[in-house]
């Protein structure tokens, strides 16, 4: 009976050290971009600028997105909230809008998530310029007929 008890107390002891090197080691999330910085080159004044940075869970655990956050006001993210599968591939849409601004820009979106990579950067940059405008002619025309 006593080796029965002391059998069972080493493989419960076995057991339970696995269990706790597992959690330690734990399978985890991994996100990977196809790439981080995106440059629009130059985007005129008051057209919005848009891109999807693409990314895949390479981990073996689902990957959950639980912030995507700017680094301003004007520049606007969308992510999906639903877990990401191991091997699946989604995307994070952003619109940048320049308002006033006429000049380069770089700016920042910070990634979080239960990946063992998280808080990454993603980086959008580019120049803002005014729309072109159609030349307006120095001459006058004349009035219709009947006209002044």
């Amino acid at each position: 009976m006593k080796k029965i008890v002391i059998f069972s107390f080493l493989v419960l002891a076995g057991i339970s050290q696995l269990f706790a090197q597992d959690k330690k080691e734990g399978l985890k999330a991994e996100i990977f971009f196809e790439k981080t910085t995106h440059d629009f080159g130059t985007i005129w004044d008051g057209a919005p600028a848009e891109y999807s940075f693409e990314f895949t869970n390479k981990g073996q655990a689902p990957l959950i997105l639980s912030n995507v956050q700017p680094s301003c006001g004007c520049t606007a993210p969308s992510w999906p909230r639903e877990p990401i599968m191991p091997g699946q591939k989604a995307k994070i849409a952003v619109v940048y809008s320049a308002g006033s601004l006429r000049s380069a820009f770089t700016k920042t979106i910070t990634v979080v998530s239960n990946a063992s990579n998280s808080n990454l950067i993603l980086t959008i940059k580019g120049v803002v310029k005014d729309k072109p405008r159609d030349p307006v002619s120095p001459v006058k025309t004349q009035p219709a007929e009947g006209g002044f």
